[in-house]
């Protein structure tokens, strides 16, 4: 028997004793960079850093016709900074005044309208944005966005620091994503928010979190308005501020097939 058979085995090593930057499966990694607050105890407890994560990309999937991005995000985009908010490709003309009554300032809107425009104009609006050092976050509805155009958005995010949520189909959630953070989030028969984290740098979450339909603030807002009545619901109005791409913008390059 030689003597390199005879040698001991190395022991391992506890992994308490591993390095405090080593992250552990077991456990919620550390956010490698800035995070800001949800606005929801109960889910910051669940999101490496404690928030959502900048210089990254958040991936939100909900149902076709559901749109619970603002209730989820409004919290965040209204303490993430001064600078404009932009909103790529959105479905829907935000209600500026009921955003300006939660906290986000209306002056902050800076609507992307891509009503003409292609899915390659979109992802290289969103992409201009997170170049732009003016604007702090970005929210783009991007259904059609192939793995490869999401992780170049993500690195233009990591590049600006910037706030990056993008906005696609429940159906996506099969698809690879580069996302550090995927949520599937829908209403429930309880006027309560399910959030499903199907992604995050952490062991897995099999019970959705549940969070109140409407934030505390606008609970609040609504109820000083109508004392004796039922909430009514929360309107689609104008936008405040707006950019159109279509026939009259200037062209726009493209993303590579």
């Amino acid at each position: 028997m030689s003597a390199l058979s005879r040698l001991p085995e190395p022991a391992a090593a506890p992994l308490d004793s591993l390095r405090a930057d080593v992250w552990r499966a077991a456990s919620l990694a550390a956010a490698p960079a800035q995070t800001v607050p949800t606005g929801e105890a109960l889910l910051d407890a669940q999101l490496p850093g404690g928030g959502w994560p900048r210089g990254a990309l958040t991936e939100l999937l909900q149902d076709p016709g559901v749109h619970n991005e603002w209730r989820l995000l409004l919290p965040a985009l209204a303490h993430c900074g001064s600078g404009p908010v932009a909103l790529v490709a959105a479905p829907h003309r935000p209600f500026a005044p009921a955003l300006q009554a939660q906290g986000l300032a209306a002056q902050r809107l800076l609507w992307l309208c891509a009503t003409s425009a292609s899915p390659a104009d979109a992802l290289w609006a969103s992409e201009q944005a997170l170049r732009c050092a003016a604007i702090d976050a970005v929210l783009a509805w991007l259904p059609q966005a192939r793995p490869e155009q999401l992780r170049r958005l993500h690195s233009a995010a990591a590049e600006n620091n910037k706030l990056l949520f993008v906005l696609r189909e429940a159906r996506a959630q099969a698809q690879a994503s580069p996302a550090v953070l995927r949520l599937r989030i829908a209403p429930d028969a309880d006027a309560a928010l399910c959030v499903h984290i199907v992604k995050r740098r952490g062991p897995a979450l099999e019970t959705p979190l549940r969070l109140a339909a409407r934030p505390a603030v606008l609970l609040r807002l609504l109820a000083a308005q109508w004392p004796n009545q039922g909430l009514p619901p929360v309107p689609i109005a104008q936008p405040v501020m707006q950019h159109h791409t279509g026939p009259t913008a200037p062209p726009v390059r493209r993303f590579a097939a």
